[in-house]
Protein backbone atom coordinates (compact mmCIF):
# COMPACT_ATOMS: atom_id res chain seq x y z
CA UNK A 1 0.00 0.00 0.00
CA UNK A 2 1.09 3.54 -0.62
CA UNK A 3 -0.04 7.12 -0.24
CA UNK A 4 -0.81 9.23 -3.30
CA UNK A 5 -2.42 12.57 -4.01
CA UNK A 6 -6.03 12.13 -5.07
CA UNK A 7 -9.40 13.84 -5.18
CA UNK A 8 -12.31 12.19 -3.34
CA UNK A 9 -15.16 10.56 -5.21
CA UNK A 10 -18.48 8.99 -4.20
CA UNK A 11 -16.95 5.64 -3.26
CA UNK A 12 -14.38 7.13 -0.85
CA UNK A 13 -14.29 7.63 2.90
CA UNK A 14 -12.53 10.82 4.08
CA UNK A 15 -10.77 11.16 7.42
CA UNK A 16 -9.16 14.36 8.68
CA UNK A 17 -6.50 13.89 11.36
CA UNK A 18 -4.24 16.65 12.68
CA UNK A 19 -4.65 18.78 9.56
CA UNK A 20 -4.14 15.92 7.07
CA UNK A 21 -7.00 14.58 4.94
CA UNK A 22 -6.88 10.86 4.18
CA UNK A 23 -9.06 9.47 1.41
CA UNK A 24 -9.61 5.73 1.09
CA UNK A 25 -11.92 3.70 -1.09
CA UNK A 26 -14.67 2.30 1.16
CA UNK A 27 -14.66 -1.15 -0.48
CA UNK A 28 -10.87 -1.43 -0.10
CA UNK A 29 -11.11 -0.21 3.50
CA UNK A 30 -13.45 -3.10 4.35
CA UNK A 31 -10.83 -5.57 3.06
CA UNK A 32 -7.81 -3.84 4.61
CA UNK A 33 -9.06 -2.63 7.98
CA UNK A 34 -7.73 -1.74 10.35
CA UNK A 35 -5.57 0.76 8.44
CA UNK A 36 -3.09 2.88 10.37
CA UNK A 37 -0.98 5.75 9.02
CA UNK A 38 1.98 6.90 11.13
CA UNK A 39 4.40 9.71 10.41
CA UNK A 40 8.01 9.56 11.54
CA UNK A 41 11.35 11.12 10.72
CA UNK A 42 11.59 9.32 7.37
CA UNK A 43 7.99 9.77 6.20
CA UNK A 44 4.70 7.94 6.33
CA UNK A 45 4.31 4.30 7.36
CA UNK A 46 1.11 2.43 6.50
CA UNK A 47 -0.04 -0.75 8.20
CA UNK A 48 -3.23 -2.70 7.64
CA UNK A 49 -4.97 -5.97 8.25
CA UNK A 50 -3.95 -7.22 4.80
CA UNK A 51 -1.52 -10.10 4.72
CA UNK A 52 1.16 -10.05 2.06
CA UNK A 53 3.31 -13.02 1.16
CA UNK A 54 7.08 -13.00 1.56
CA UNK A 55 9.07 -10.97 -0.96
CA UNK A 56 10.26 -12.69 -4.13
CA UNK A 57 13.86 -12.45 -2.91
CA UNK A 58 15.62 -11.47 0.27
CA UNK A 59 16.87 -8.10 -0.97
CA UNK A 60 13.55 -6.72 -2.27
CA UNK A 61 12.67 -3.54 -0.46
CA UNK A 62 16.14 -3.18 1.00
CA UNK A 63 17.85 -1.45 -1.90
CA UNK A 64 19.39 -4.68 -3.20
CA UNK A 65 18.85 -6.14 -6.63
CA UNK A 66 16.30 -8.86 -7.38
CA UNK A 67 17.71 -9.43 -10.84
CA UNK A 68 18.58 -13.01 -11.73
CA UNK A 69 20.94 -11.82 -14.48
CA UNK A 70 24.66 -11.98 -13.70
Amino acid sequence: MALALDEPNESDKIYEVEGFKYIINQEFLEKAKPVKVDYGQIGFKITSGLEFGPPACSSCGTGGSCSTEQ
